[in-house]
């Protein structure tokens, strides 16, 4: 099987019978490229599929959704050719409320379910339908004025320094930015909603100044089988730094999973109270 060129999916290393496909969903402004690393580190029996969205790495070619609904939806429709092995999500950031969202249409339309769930990045929504930003964020970074846009960009990381610094390079890149920020910043959950029974997993960088401890653990709340928070050194792209580490922690989650037994009621790396650990 293979997917055709106008597909969100890519297969850097394509597997033939695969023991388990993991989606990858990447970060807002951000392209399959940036997780390839992540990908060469994990097992060779996993096939492994990166998702680059509209407009985006292979498909820049693509007019941008600032929508969304239609992200999810174009993406969702892409995905279920694939779904016809043991399958597994990752998304860091903006690509954590895809593969949540993604998890919670898959279950509405009575389809398989992953056999496991990773949120990076990515506070849990709020009561009331919130879009889970961090705790008191209420700036809409999608309408600020250029200069403090590539500003703030600036201090999160994870965009080049050669980018920020080139006002060519920036009015190619500041669009993209823009929509990917406007569905972060636009997108709601009901309440109503929580996650079926996926082993969750939760990830982040214990210095990120997008997200702290407490709004990752909230996704406890919302999962009926949190696997545990797992924390890093580092920031909100934590993980660029400690691929291995990072991979190593997948694998033994994912397979913990597979395994067919439940979570522990209180993980290792999380005691009750959710105040994390640092991972292994």
């Amino acid at each position: 099987m293979n997917a055709d060129a106008t597909s969100v999916v890519s297969r850097p290393r394509p597997v033939a019978e695969p023991g388990l496909r993991l989606f990858v969903f990447p970060h807002a402004g951000g392209s399959s490229l940036m997780y390839r690393p992540l990908a060469r580190a994990l097992p060779a029996e996993w096939e492994v599929c990166l998702v680059d969205l509209p407009g985006h790495g292979r498909l820049q070619h693509e007019p941008l959704l600032d929508d969304p609904a239609a992200l999810a939806s174009r993406v969702y429709e892409d995905l279920l050719v694939w779904l016809d092995r043991p399958f597994a999500f990752f998304g860091h950031s903006m690509g954590s409320l895809l593969a949540h969202d993604l998890v919670l249409r898959l279950d509405a339309a009575g389809l398989p379910l992953p056999r496991w769930l990773g949120l990076s990045a990515r506070g849990a929504p709020r009561a009331g339908g919130g879009r889970g930003a961090p705790a008191g964020e209420d700036l809409q970074r999608h309408l600020l004025p250029s200069a403090r846009l590539r500003e703030v960009v600036g201090r999160l990381g994870g965009t080049s320094s050669a980018i920020l610094r080139d006002d060519g390079l920036w009015q190619v890149v500041e669009p993209v930015l823009r929509a990917d920020l406007k569905i972060v910043e636009t997108w709601r959950f009901s309440s109503a909603k929580t996650l079926p029974p996926v082993p969750l997993s939760v990830l982040g960088g214990r210095d990120d100044p997008m997200v702290d401890a407490g709004r990752l653990a909230a996704w406890a709340e919302q999962a009926p089988s949190f696997v545990g928070l797992r924390l890093f050194p580092g920031h909100h792209f934590y993980f660029t730094e400690q691929v291995e580490r990072i991979a190593r922690t997948v694998v033994a989650d994912v397979r913990r999973a597979m395994g067919g037994g439940p979570p522990d009621p209180a993980p290792a790396s999380v005691v009750p109270s959710h105040r994390p650990q640092e991972a292994p």
